[in-house]
């Protein structure tokens, strides 16, 4: 998603997030392909309270535009991180890399009543365009990867690409390499769920 930012510095020499094409995403990681990504998860039961909350939800619309996809990305990310005691989503927060700067649509970090590095994980909405929300969500990672290592911490970083339907998953190793999931979508909610709870799985593991 598009989003104003700011920073009190200097950001006239950085370029922002949402201007990246796909193309320009991959040269700036320096790749030239995604490596395939299978994730090893089990498909996790629905709760009565999230069918509930879903049954609820289409009293809004939640197809027209990218703000109206965040009501669902919002519930099933909060269903998927159950457990997780140690994360903590932030919505449209300002971050910063070497040379690109811009607002994240959600970014992880560990629970704490402030958002400070390092970021675990990026999650890009899009209403429709994936190949977009890729490119966005890649340059966010990489922004994310360089933080944390000027703070000493050299962990893969994760990422999250989706309309609230459809949902891909990235991966971006420590060397560089960018690993990406094929599209899964919430027709098998419960397998989403379990490739969720695997995923913040995985991040969290990255602020031990």
């Amino acid at each position: 998603m598009q989003a104003n930012f700011y920073d009190s510095g200097d950001s006239r020499t950085q370029k922002s997030f949402s201007s990246f094409t796909y193309k320009e995403a991959f040269k700036h990681l320096g790749i030239v392909e995604l490596v395939r990504w299978s994730i090893d998860a089990e498909p996790v039961l629905i709760s009565d309270f999230f069918r509930q909350r879903l049954e609820r939800l289409q009293r809004f619309d939640l197809e027209s535009f990218e703000v109206s996809k965040t009501l669902l990305i919002d519930a099933i990310c909060e269903e998927g991180l159950e457990g997780f005691e140690r994360l903590k989503v932030w919505k449209g927060a300002y971050l910063e890399g070497e040379k690109t700067c811009g607002n994240a649509d959600y970014l992880i970090a560990q629970r704490r009543g402030y958002l400070e590095a390092p970021y675990v994980c990026a999650i890009e909405a899009k209403k429709d365009d994936f190949e977009q929300g890729a490119a966005q969500c890649l340059v966010e990672m990489q922004a994310c990867q360089w933080t944390n290592q000027q703070l000493g911490r050299s962990v893969p970083i994760y990422g999250i690409v989706t309309n609230g339907e459809g949902w891909k998953f990235y991966w971006l190793e420590v060397n560089g390499v960018v690993s990406e999931s094929l599209l899964h979508g919430i027709g098998e909610m419960s397998i989403l769920l379990g490739l969720l709870r695997a995923f913040f799985g995985l991040c969290e593991q990255n602020l031990d």
